[in-house]
């Protein structure tokens, strides 16, 4: 094995936590839905376990070339979103999968991204440079589309207000036109803890990358790939991500039926808990804020795999 020596760029929030939750012991197979840059795959290497990274952004794989070299074998990088891991991965194959659902330092720092207002640049938000801009959906969209999508993704109270401006300015192209556009509509609520942007520009990237189907998505893949004793670990950033992983649990371990009463019961196969030992959202303790503030929103829930069948067949994968 090569020597790991890249200093990782983004340090993962809950990363303790996470590796606690994951339990690896060497050899184990383990799934990061969410490559990055490498911080839990990462981890999960040095503790002597195989990895399959996802990922849809293809720089992020690039990136990671250097971790593959230095654990040869040991980790396959996959430019692919997560919804698609049973494309890849076996059923019942998996002794751990973890999932980061915010962005990575590289997206939030490059400017050419354009997920962040902190940089004035082409207003894109794409994670894989696949698909519409933000661009062309806010100069495409209706008013009404708009402002749905603003006040439903970004839990944005002032949602027609700005997506009456936003219409009346196009077209828009930048981030930095985008954000004063916001801040004129809101009357120039300049100063306050939080951007008042912030919640325009979270609705918009969720939207353009689909994020809340692709969670779903994966946490069904990720039941799946799971074998029996295998652990889930989910950290979220915001309340529409973390109700998705919440709900999910509370279905999957029996604590939540996920079926009408006024329907009938779903077939016994189906009604068996798939997980169990459903831990208690942690969240970051007050050093790790101190040290990056990027970790206040975050919260953490796992569980582990019971032994009943997967849901959904899937593609068998390499495992």
């Amino acid at each position: 094995m090569a020597i790991d020596r890249e200093a990782p760029r983004h340090v993962p929030v809950l990363l303790a936590e996470v590796m606690a939750a994951l339990a690896l012991a060497p050899g184990d197979r383990m799934v990061d839905a969410t490559f990055g840059a490498g911080g839990y795959s990462r981890a999960a290497l040095h503790a002597g376990a195989r990895v399959t990274a996802f990922d849809r952004d293809p720089r992020a794989i690039a990136a990671g070339a250097a971790l593959e070299e230095a654990f040869p074998g040991a980790l396959r990088l996959i430019e692919a979103p997560f919804s698609r891991m049973g494309d890849h991965v076996a059923p019942a194959s998996q002794d751990a999968v973890a999932f980061d659902l915010g962005l990575s330092s590289m997206q939030l720092d490059e400017a050419d991204y354009g997920m962040s207002f902190r940089h004035d640049a082409p207003l894109d938000m794409r994670m894989g440079r696949t698909g519409a801009t933000a661009a062309e959906f806010l100069n495409t969209a209706s008013e009404e589309e708009i402002a749905d999508i603003i006040f439903r993704l970004g839990e944005e109270p002032a949602a027609r207000r700005i997506a009456r401006a936003i219409v009346r300015a196009r077209p828009i192209a930048r981030t930095g036109e985008l954000r004063e556009l916001i801040l004129k509509a809101l009357g120039h609520p300049r100063g306050q803890r939080r951007d008042p942007a912030t919640r325009t520009f979270q609705a918009l990237r969720i939207h353009v990358n689909d994020e809340l189907a692709e969670l779903e998505a994966g946490l069904a893949a990720a039941e799946t790939a799971l074998k029996p004793g295998g652990r889930l670990a989910v950290v979220s950033f915001h309340s529409l991500e973390d109700r998705i992983v919440k709900t999910f649990l509370a279905e999957k371990s029996g604590a939540r039926r996920g079926v009408s009463r006024h329907l009938p019961l779903p077939p016994a196969e189906e009604a068996t808990p798939a997980f169990e030992h459903v831990a208690r959202a942690v969240r970051p303790a007050r050093a790790e804020i101190e040290a990056n503030p990027r970790a206040r929103s975050a919260i953490l829930r796992a569980a582990v795999r019971r032994a009943a069948p997967p849901v959904g067949k899937g593609r068998k994968g390499e495992g």
